[in-house]
């Protein structure tokens, strides 16, 4: 069964509550202060659960795009750049919110990194995927 035919935003809230048990991913200090790109004017409000939420849809991201790097998942986290009254621009994401995430993830054995592509979700990772989609899928039944 495919993971992708689950809404994204009840799979991402699910897998981020599995991660809050793993020791290995928490979030930095500090982190309730950073905003996840440059163009936006607040931190996340939900700054106790945004660092699971981010993380579970890397793992998603990952697992949909990979092997994938940061730049690009950059450019998957960005958006709107407004420049005042004239035109307005795409912009890329926080990097460092992102690598930070890849190296908790990657601690936990849930993703790998490849050679040169970029990383890829371990047996682990996908396992975790898989056991939370099929656990969806049956509740809603």
């Amino acid at each position: 069964m495919s993971i992708y035919i689950i809404d994204p935003s009840t799979f991402i809230q699910a897998v981020a509550e599995k991660l809050k048990e793993y020791p290995e991913i928490n979030a930095p200090n500090g982190s309730e202060f950073w905003k996840t790109a440059f163009f936006k004017e607040l931190a996340p409000v939900n700054h106790d659960t945004f660092w699971y939420v981010r993380c579970a849809s890397l793992l998603r991201k990952i697992n949909k795009f990979g092997p994938i790097g940061v730049n690009r998942l950059r450019k998957k986290y960005g958006g709107r750049n407004k420049k005042g009254s004239g035109l307005k621009h795409s912009a890329k994401g926080s990097g460092k919110i992102i690598r930070v995430a890849l190296q908790q993830l990657e601690n936990a054995n849930l993703i790998e990194k490849t050679e040169k592509n970029g990383r890829i979700l371990s047996n682990e990772g996908r396992s975790l995927l898989e056991r939370t989609g099929y656990s969806i899928s049956r509740n809603k039944s």
